[in-house]
């Protein structure tokens, strides 16, 4: 049976923005449970960006389009990266707010309330409210990954964030379009966000296993070329002028 939503004409307050390649197992499940979390809440759309997926992905958001009139799907012919995927996702998104997660179920959807209501409790001061993992499911060489990763950026940018790589963020759309695009921004967010201005709202958040498949964005999106992206930013930052008041004069 299909679910009754706000039609494509009707506002739209929040989008969920997803990046997937090659998660046909995980559709279903993740779709299901984002419902749950925000159903009767907002008024929001669920924009899958299937990044050059070669399963069965595009036939599963296909058939989860029949059943839910919220549900978008946005397709890159080829595979770009997630941070690619994300731009997409947001570039298309009608909400005002945008609030991510990762498309292989280790990110729970349960959590997507908190994130939203604090950014919209927080002001026009908070620029991006970021989950932080606990509980890691990940493997040991995984988690000894993220904490180079974390401990290196963390003592070049001085962020304040122990866990930029939890795929759960939401930020308000036009200041994350603001923003200078380059491959791995998505793990940058927070440095970019203090450097126009914003601060930084967190929200611990529960890690879980995988629900199905493998990881598709590997070693070398996580740390050798965030190396170079991450001096790139540290550039951006110390490059960084005041933004001057303007008024129009008549």
């Amino acid at each position: 049976m299909s679910v009754d939503l706000p039609s494509p004409d009707q506002a739209v307050a929040v989008s969920i923005v997803v990046p997937v390649r090659n998660e046909a197992d995980n559709i279903a499940p993740l779709i299901a449970e984002i419902a749950a979390a925000l159903d009767g809440r907002w008024a929001y759309e669920i924009i899958y960006v299937n990044d050059g997926s070669t399963d069965a992905t595009a036939e599963q958001l296909a058939a989860a389009m029949t059943q839910r009139s919220n549900l978008r799907q946005l397709r890159h012919a080829i595979s770009t990266g997630q941070s690619a995927a994300v731009r997409s996702g947001v570039r298309a998104a009608r909400g005002a707010i945008v609030a991510t997660l990762d498309g292989d179920g280790q990110n729970n959807p349960a959590f997507l309330p908190d994130l939203i209501a604090t950014l919209e409790k927080g002001g026009l001061r908070i620029g991006l409210v970021a989950g932080q993992r606990v509980g890691r499911k990940d493997t040991g060489f995984k988690k000894l990954q993220s904490r180079v990763a974390n401990a290196v950026r963390s003592s070049i940018l001085h962020d304040g964030t122990r866990d930029t790589g939890c795929g759960l963020k939401a930020f308000r759309r036009e200041v994350f379009l603001a923003m200078p695009y380059f491959d791995g921004l998505h793990r940058f967010l927070p440095a970019l966000m203090r450097r126009e201005g914003f601060e930084i709202a967190y929200v611990d958040v529960i890690d879980r296993p995988r629900h199905a498949g493998v990881s598709n964005y590997g070693f070398f999106d996580r740390l050798w070329i965030g190396i170079l992206d991450l001096f790139g930013v540290w550039w951006l930052i110390r490059r960084k002028k005041p933004t001057p008041a303007v008024t129009e004069v008549k």
